[in-house]
């Protein structure tokens, strides 16, 4: 598989199962149908996906203007704050309405969500290794 093509399954199949997770777990915490929190779990996805787009690119463009060249951990937990920070200022909203809830409980959720993300990027970063091998990059000097 070529690093690129790897990259896209990856990411896709990431996707795919987290939609099949948060879902559920919306419409159940919520009270709503199952249509209707696994259609919220795939706009937020796709919020995701963008605002990941979107971030990125305006931060590398920052990021080449600077002085101190490199990712330091300052500069890696700046990124990481913003990337959040800038999620939640986005998703939080389009929760509050499609769940028909306050602002503060959408948030709460969002803070789940995070909670939640960070431990599955964890484990299916490890299962999708364990399938599809690691890559290149992470095999040392072939």
């Amino acid at each position: 598989m070529t690093p690129r093509s790897r990259r896209i399954l990856q990411a896709v199949l990431y996707e795919v199962g987290a939609i099949a997770v948060v879902g559920p777990v919306l419409g159940f915490a919520f009270g709503k149908p199952a249509s209707s929190s696994f259609l919220l779990a795939l706009v937020l996805s796709t919020i995701a996906l963008c605002w990941n787009y979107v971030f990125n690119a305006a931060f590398e463009r920052w990021e080449s203007g600077q002085a101190v060249k490199g990712r330091s951990f300052a500069r890696r937990l700046a990124h990481g704050a913003g990337f959040e920070g800038g999620l939640t200022l986005i998703l939080v909203p389009v929760m509050a309405v499609w769940l028909d809830t306050s602002f503060l409980t959408a948030f709460v959720t969002n803070l789940g969500l995070l909670a939640f993300f960070f431990l599955y990027a964890i484990g299916y970063t490890w299962a999708f290794d364990k399938v599809f091998g690691l890559p290149k990059s992470a095999m040392g000097a072939q």
